[in-house]
C-alpha cells in the first residue's frame, strides 16, 4: 500500500479524523441551516422563495471558488488552505449573525461558502494521499460520511441554540465549530516528504471526470431538494413541531453517513466505483417517488418513505468524490475535486431555487415526483463509465 513517507502508516487515520471534523464543521452550516428555516423565515419576514434562496446562499459562493481552492491546495498543501479558508468562514458566519436584512443574511453565507470551499478539497486531498486504492472507497466513504454527520450535529443543536437563546447565538455556534477545525487541520495535517505539486491539465481535460461532474449534479439535486426542504415540509404541511422534523432531519442525516461507510466498502470489495454509484441513483429514483405518493398519507408511512430517499440520496457522495480523486490521480486530486464540487454547488443553487418555486406554483407531490426523475439522468450519463472503468 502506498501511503505516505512523512510518518508512519496508522498516522492516515489520524488525518482521516482531521479530514472529517474540518468537512463536519463546514457542512453543519450547509445541511444544518434547513432545521432553522422556519426561524430564518419568521425573523426575517421572508416568503417561501426567499428562503430557497437563503438556502442556496452558500453555494453562491462554493460554486466560484472551489475549483481555485483545488488548485491551490494540489500547488501548496492541504494545511493552508483548510486553515486559512475555514477561520475565513467562521468571519463571515459571525457577520451573518448580526446581520438584519436578507440581502446582508445571503452576501454573508455566500462569502462563507467562498471561503470555506477550501475544506473540500483540502481534506478529500489529505484522505487520497494517505490511504491506498484498496482502503480508498472506505477512507473516503468515511470522510463524506462528515457531510451528513455535521448536518445531524447541528441539526440537533442549531434549533435548541435559535429557541432558547437567539437566532444570532445559531450562527455564532457554526462560526465556533469552524474556527475550532481550521485549528485542528492546522495542528494535525502534515505534508508528504516527496509530494509532488503538479497542474491541473489532466483532471480539466479528462473527459471521465467531466462526465462524472455532470452525472453527480443530477443526483445532488435531488439530495438537496429532501434535506433542505424536509423540516419546512414537515412543519409548514403536515403540522410537525419544528424540533420534531429537526430530529427527522438528524436521523436521516445519520443513517445517510452509514449508508456512505457501506457505499465505499461496497466499492471497495467489488473493485468498482461507478456501479455501485448507478444503482443507487436507480434506487433513490424509486424512494424519492415513493414519498411524493404518500405526501398526504399518515406520517407513520410518510416519515419512513422520507427517511429512506433522504438516506439514499446521502448514500452516493462518497462514490463519486472517489471516483473523481481516482480519475485525476493523488498529484492532481485536488483539481478534480475542486472540479467535481463545483458542479454540485451549481446544482445545490438551482435545487433548492427551483424547487421552492415547484411548491410554491404547484404542490409538495408535484415537486418531489420530479426530484425523483432527476438521478436517472445521472443514471444514464454514467453508463458509459461503467463500461469502459469498472471491472
Amino acid at each position: 500500500m502506498s501511503s505516505t513517507n512523512a510518518g508512519p502508516r496508522s498516522y492516515r487515520w489520524t488525518i482521516l479524523g482531521a479530514g472529517v471534523f474540518a468537512q463536519a464543521s463546514f457542512s453543519a452550516i450547509l445541511l444544518g441551516l434547513p432545521s432553522i428555516a422556519p426561524a430564518i423565515r419568521h425573523g426575517y419576514g421572508l416568503t417561501f422563495p426567499q428562503i430557497g434562496v437563503v438556502l442556496a446562499a452558500l453555494n453562491f459562493g462554493l460554486v466560484v471558488t472551489l475549483l481555485p481552492w483545488g488548485i491551490v491546495a494540489d500547488r501548496i498543501g492541504e494545511r493552508a488552505v483548510l486553515a486559512s479558508g475555514l477561520t475565513g468562514c467562521a468571519a463571515a458566519l459571525a457577520i451573518a449573525g448580526l446581520t438584519s436584512s436578507f440581502a446582508g443574511l445571503i452576501a454573508a453565507l455566500a462569502v462563507a461558502g467562498a471561503l470555506g470551499g477550501g475544506t473540500q478539497s483540502a481534506s478529500g486531498r489529505a484522505v487520497m494521499r494517505w490511504f491506498g486504492p484498496e482502503e480508498r472507497g472506505l477512507a473516503l466513504g468515511i470522510r463524506q460520511t462528515a457531510v451528513p454527520l455535521g448536518g445531524a450535529i447541528a441539526a440537533g443543536v442549531l434549533p435548541a441554540l435559535s429557541s432558547h437563546v437567539s437566532l444570532r447565538a445559531a450562527f455564532f455556534g457554526l462560526a465556533g465549530g469552524c474556527l475550532a477545525a481550521a485549528a485542528v487541520g492546522a495542528a494535525l495535517l502534515r505534508p508528504e516528504a516527496d509530494e509532488e505539486h503538479a497542474g491541473v491539465s489532466k483532471p480539466l481535460r479528462d473527459p471521465r471526470v467531466w462526465r462524472l461532474c455532470i452525472a453527480s449534479t443530477f443526483y445532488v439535486t435531488t439530495q438537496l431538494s429532501l434535506l433542505a426542504f424536509l423540516v419546512l415540509f414537515l412543519h409548514d404541511d403536515r403540522g410537525v413541531s419544528t424540533a420534531a422534523a429537526a430530529a427527522v432531519l438528524a436521523v436521516t442525516q445519520i443513517l445517510g453517513g452509514v449508508a456512505r461507510i457501506a457505499a465505499g466498502r461496497w466499492s471497495d470489495r467489488i473493485g468498482a466505483r461507478i456501479v455501485p454509484l448507478r444503482s443507487l441513483g436507480l434506487v433513490l429514483t424509486f424512494t424519492v417517488a415513493a414519498a411524493a405518493l404518500l405526501v398526504h398519507a399518515t406520517l407513520w408511512l410518510e416519515i419512513p418513505a422520507l427517511v429512506a430517499a433522504g438516506t439514499l440520496a446521502l448514500s452516493w457522495n462518497g462514490l463519486s468524490f472517489t471516483a473523481a480523486a481516482e480519475a485525476a490521480g493523488r498529484a492532481r486530486s485536488g483539481a478534480a475535486i475542486g472540479l467535481q464540487q463545483t458542479f454540485l454547488s451549481g446544482g445545490g443553487i438551482v435545487a433548492p431555487i427551483a424547487f421552492a418555486a415547484l411548491v410554491h406554483g404547484t404542490s409538495w407531490r408535484l415537486a418531489f415526483a420530479l426530484a425523483a426523475l432527476s438521478p436517472l439522468v445521472g443514471y444514464a450519463l454514467l453508463a458509459p463509465l461503467a463500461e469502459s472503468a469498472d471491472p
